[in-house]
């Protein structure tokens, strides 16, 4: 992956209000791949159970999805993202998502993304299909 497309997706990230809200930040980006990692904490992100809220796990989730779809260096959004919610971190979790592109076409490319705490225990998975505009990143 060319190191200014690189440099480019990691200053956006940085710039994404919602994920500086939640605190998601880039890890890792190679092409067709992406890691993302934020703390579940709960005064934040609790859902009305007490337990972390289907958002800030999609949050994370969704980050790692768009950021991987980017690699390429062409425009990339969502059409179909399908989580499985497994368990709930405890507080103070790490969690990591890491998007991992499974096959790619002209127009469309598919994803896998799981999410884990620092334990590797699974918190969700994830199964996305993103749409390939092939318009240049504007940001570029």
């Amino acid at each position: 992956m060319d190191a200014n497309l690189r440099q480019a997706i990691a200053a956006q990230v940085t710039r994404e209000p919602l994920p500086r809200l939640l605190g998601i930040r880039l890890v890792e980006l190679r092409t067709g791949f992406a890691v993302v990692e934020m703390i579940y904490e709960p005064a934040k992100m609790d859902n009305l159970f007490r337990r972390a809220h289907g958002g800030a796990l999609f949050a994370l989730i969704d980050e790692a999805f768009e950021t991987a779809g980017q690699t390429h260096g062409t425009v990339a959004v969502a059409l179909n993202v399908n989580v499985t919610y497994v368990s709930s971190p405890d507080p103070g979790a790490c969690l990591r998502a890491e998007a991992r592109e499974v096959s790619r076409t002209k127009k469309t490319a598919s994803y896998s993304i799981q999410v884990k705490d620092a334990e590797g225990r699974l918190m969700a998975t994830c199964q996305a299909l993103a749409y390939r505009t092939g318009k240049p990143l504007p940001f570029i």
